[in-house]
């Protein structure tokens, strides 16, 4: 029997969702917040569900595959920050012990990671959207979240699904994927079962709950300085000081500003979509999934603005699962395909096993390689195995 475990770092609950020859057989969710007290939590479960040939480790922003034993012990920690979180141990310690939400997760999945690397399990990290050779690179420059590894893992089970649904093969899926969790919102197009374009979460032109999304540079350039915090503190809860979703749901009704940036949220989605059928010109459907986008006064609203350009459904997920988010099955499905079982046509279909390099491959501002962390990825990009894309320019500009 086949068996893959997969880990998706939610910014609320981490959740593990293992696969056996393809099938749901196991499930287990842990608070995040708890999870970066106490790593061993999550390191216990995947102990106790144990056996897994090949677990599908939390990917952050996405790297090419990548297996654990590949990452050398005395570059780890770095290499995993730099990578997969893109920023430092030292700020995201610093963020957490002020109680900074976002950073819960952060911690939570480096503790978590380093304890697997220890181990010796066999882990793979897996790609973001930007990672994919599917997307021409004009549509890299200078972005870094076009989708991070989580939107992908739920991108390719959205295929699966939207394949299995209208009863036809991969190559004939188009479709528009929307997932609206508790810190980020991303768009995705796919076209001829193949994602094509995406938009991030510090991409997207309104807020999430957590995150601001994308920022005009004249506020950049006045305020002059930012750190990690802004990224997933930044968006409608630190905008209306509401810090349960639960309850800026319920002031959304009553609450001017908790309104208005409810409306922000809902219209970045609404025209990120519009902007992705220039790219899937006749989507089959969208597809919604997320901690946000499956409450019904988000996914009406959607449904509604969006009847023009598709009918807009709620994901399903795979048949059998009961407690993860969608996000942990793909992570699943896609460690699966990878292990050559029964989505191994899927992941080679969507070139998962294709992707090159890191988010970063793609900044190409000239003061990047100036700062602090331009020189960190400077030192640690050999240690993955593809070329990257602004250290070859760079180079080619030099001789």
């Amino acid at each position: 029997m086949r068996k893959v475990l997969g880990i998706d770092p939610g910014s609320r609950s981490i959740d593990l969702c293992l696969l056996c020859d393809g099938e749901v057989c196991e499930e287990a969710s842990i608070d995040t917040s708890e999870a970066s007290k106490d790593p061993y939590k999550v390191v216990d479960i995947v102990e106790r569900i144990g056996g897994s040939d090949l677990v599908v480790l939390p990917s952050g922003y996405g790297v090419e595959i990548t297996y654990l034993d590949e990452i050398p012990e005395e570059v780890f920690i770095d290499w995993f920050f730099m990578f997969i979180l893109i920023s430092d141990q030292e700020e995201i310690r610093r963020l957490a012990s002020r109680g900074v939400e976002g950073a819960f997760i952060y911690d939570a999945m480096a503790k978590i990671v380093y304890e697997f690397k220890k181990r010796r399990v066999k882990g793979v990290f897996i790609p973001g959207v930007i990672n994919l050779p599917t997307i021409p690179v004009y549509k890299k420059i200078n972005k870094i979240d076009m989708g991070t590894a989580d939107k992908l893992a739920v991108t390719v089970l959205g295929v699966h699904e939207i394949s299995e649904k209208h009863d036809v093969d991969y190559e004939d899926v188009n479709y528009i994927h929307v997932e609206m969790g508790y810190g980020y919102n991303a768009v995705i197009a796919v076209r001829n079962g193949r994602i094509v374009d995406g938009v991030g979460g510090s991409l997207m032109p309104g807020p999430a709950f957590l995150t601001s999304g994308s920022l005009d540079l004249e506020i950049v350039q006045f305020i002059k300085r930012f750190d990690k915090s802004d990224v997933f503190s930044s968006g409608c809860s630190s905008i209306t000081k509401i810090f349960s979703l639960e309850e800026w749901f319920r002031k959304i009704r009553d609450n001017d500003l908790a309104k208005t940036c409810f409306e922000s949220m809902i219209d970045s989605v609404v025209k990120i979509v519009y902007s992705m059928t220039s790219v899937v010109k006749d989507p089959m459907e969208i597809l919604v999934s997320g901690r946000v986008g499956r409450r019904d006064e988000v996914f009406n609203i959607l449904r509604d603005r969006l009847r023009d350009v598709a009918p807009v459904d709620l994901m399903r997920g795979l048949e059998g699962s009961k407690v993860v988010k969608e996000t942990a099955q793909g992570y699943a499905v896609v460690g699966d395909g990878l292990l050559g079982g029964r989505f191994e046509r899927l992941i080679r279909h969507m070139k998962i096993n294709e992707a090159t390099g890191s988010s970063l491959d793609y900044v190409v501002l000239p003061r990047f390689f100036s700062t602090d962390l331009g020189r960190r990825y400077f030192r640690l990009r050999r240690f993955l195995k593809s070329q990257a894309y602004n250290i070859n320019m760079l180079k080619g500009l030099l001789l």
